[in-house]
């Protein structure tokens, strides 16, 4: 069966990528009315963010042709999103397509379906979201569609998207939207930052007491 395949959208600007790399998932979502993030889909890399441009992919449950397919249009710093339905029952990446991505500068993947190999995702940085682990391998019959609108966990991401994770979880938004939170934020991260350094102050006062 055949994959069919959109347009990519311009990439996120770097400067904008830069302004959000270590941005917490928590604060962006409070900033978006709490409202956008995945369900369910939970990090298995050794640690560190996840930042980039969604190149979206959905597949056949059980199925990684599309996968296979955005691998080979994949830019660097592109995110792999893929909708896989939820299904658990085949895993849809593991260590072969994990360190093919590496090799080509892919930042990472969020996908709404299973990953086996988890004991060397384990030990990789290379951000990987999933919603479960099996060792059953994938079908590889299609088909499937790269760069259109995908469901992830109840969270929709379109192509071109930014997307920030972090051991909380995935959230995404366009760069336009992105770019619009930046003043709440920010103010978001230094009224925060406050309260936790009185907390702290408070605390030491309280032991040399």
């Amino acid at each position: 069966m055949t994959i069919e395949e959109n347009a990519a959208p311009q990439a996120v600007d770097p400067g904008l990528i830069s302004e959000y790399r270590g941005v917490a998932t928590s604060i962006i979502s409070d900033n978006l009315s709490r409202l956008p993030g995945a369900t369910g889909v939970l990090p298995y890399h050794a640690g560190g963010p996840l930042i980039g441009t969604a190149l979206t992919v959905k597949t056949r449950n059980g199925d990684n042709l599309a996968i296979h397919a955005a691998l080979n249009i994949a830019r660097r710093g592109d995110v792999i999103v893929v909708d896989g339905g939820g299904d658990v029952s085949q895993a849809l990446i593991g260590e072969i397509i994990l360190t093919h991505a590496e090799s080509i500068g892919v930042a990472g993947f969020v996908i709404d379906g299973a990953i086996r190999d988890v004991s060397a995702i384990r030990a990789s940085d290379l951000p990987c979201y999933a919603r479960g682990v099996t060792h059953k391998g994938p079908y590889k019959n299609g088909p499937g569609s790269l760069n259109v609108p995908v469901s992830i966990g109840g969270l929709v991401v379109h192509p071109g998207d930014l997307i920030v994770g972090d051991d909380d979880g995935v959230v995404a938004l366009s760069p336009q939207v992105a770019a619009a939170l930046l003043p709440g934020i920010r103010a978001q991260e230094e009224r925060e930052r406050v309260k936790i350094a009185k907390f702290k102050e408070a605390r030491l006062q309280l032991v040399r007491a």
